[in-house]
């Protein structure tokens, strides 16, 4: 079968899908019941005039098998629907404070693209939960299939830093938390590293709390690696998640998690530190015991090591193969050959 990925065009940094499906689009050519085409959009999603070019573009690039690996959700439309399954990453992008943004992004992001296709895969139950909440879909054509971390990734012991931990925070977005997670850290010693685009609040606060810290931006794979093997604790106590990879790449890597026992991130961490984002002495309290405890603290690093082995590459591209096999076969069943 000729399955084809759909991406956007993306703009500069941002690769995030494109990663995700580069690896799974890699294995894929491996395997000698599939041929994997990779459609890039012909324009960037901005503007109605762009966004009916993608589509009519789409229609005469179609597969067996049609996949939209997300963020083009519009682009279903003009796709035939038995043949086509869309990737929903996350809705966060309908907590827009705009009503009249909120309704078009609904109606052309998520109504009208899920009525288009024949499945939909979303990457955490969380997501699934919230598009069942928001939509009336049919839960039986929704399937959940996590993303993978990065296999590049390999333990990498060290002591941990139990006089001044380095605590690693990836993300400078609302939905971060870091405003609360800086006052929690208030009177602890450490040192926070915060990955991810300045911000005036996040930096005002740094200083009223008197915070040790370092701020990157636009780093590399390498780059990003690094950190994650020089930290002690990663945090990430966001307020919501459509998945949370920095949890299982901190996994990964061999460190502990400390992280919200809300939305996708239970999930995904398995056994951690949780935390109840919205309290500042819950997240202080949590960050206190993976410091001072030390059976805790390594209990969590091998409970974590045992949870990534469920978001392998190998085991996602399972998952979306048995997923293009079963489309394939309604396809033969309903219809004969498909054309």
């Amino acid at each position: 079968m000729r399955v084809v990925f759909f991406h956007r065009r993306p703009h500069p940094h941002q690769f995030s899908i494109e990663k995700v499906f580069s690896g799974i689009q890699a294995l894929l050519t491996k395997n000698d019941k599939i041929i994997v085409e990779k459609m890039v959009m012909p324009a960037y999603s901005t503007g109605l005039v762009r966004r009916i070019k993608n589509l009519h573009w789409s229609r005469k690039h179609q597969g067996d098998i049609n996949h939209i690996v997300g963020d083009v959700h519009y682009i279903a439309l003009g796709l035939d629907k038995q043949k086509t399954i869309l990737t929903i990453h996350d809705l966060n992008f309908l907590n827009r404070p705009n009503r009249w943004v909120r309704f078009i992004l609904k109606t052309f992001w998520v109504t009208l693209p899920i009525k288009s296709v024949a499945y939909v895969t979303v990457i955490s139950e969380a997501t699934k939960n919230d598009l069942l909440r928001r939509t009336s879909f049919a839960e039986n054509k929704i399937k959940v299939i996590p993303n993978y971390y990065d296999p590049a990734i390999k333990p990498c012991p060290k002591e941990f830093n139990k006089g001044k931990p380095r605590i690693l925070q990836i993300g400078t977005k609302e939905n971060k938390n870091v405003v609360r997670l800086i006052a929690a850290l208030h009177g602890i010693d450490c040192h926070l590293v915060i990955v991810g685009g300045n911000n005036e609040r996040i930096n005002e606060n740094l200083a009223e709390y008197k915070i040790s810290h370092t701020w990157l931006q636009n780093l590399s794979d390498a780059a990003l690696m690094e950190q994650y093997q020089q930290c002690d604790v990663l945090s990430l106590v966001s307020t919501i998640e459509g998945f949370g990879m920095p949890i299982l790449e901190a996994q990964a890597t061999g460190r502990v998690v400390v992280t919200s026992a809300i939305s996708s991130m239970p999930e995904v961490a398995g056994t951690a530190c949780y935390v109840n984002p919205l309290d500042v002495t819950s997240i202080r309290d949590g960050i206190l015991k993976v410091i001072q405890d030390d059976e805790y603290r390594e209990k969590l690093i091998d409970l974590g090591f045992e949870n990534i082995k469920r978001f392998e590459l190998k085991e996602v591209t399972r998952m979306y193969c048995d997923l293009y096999e079963e489309v394939w076969t309604d396809l033969q069943t309903n219809s004969g050959r498909p054309r």
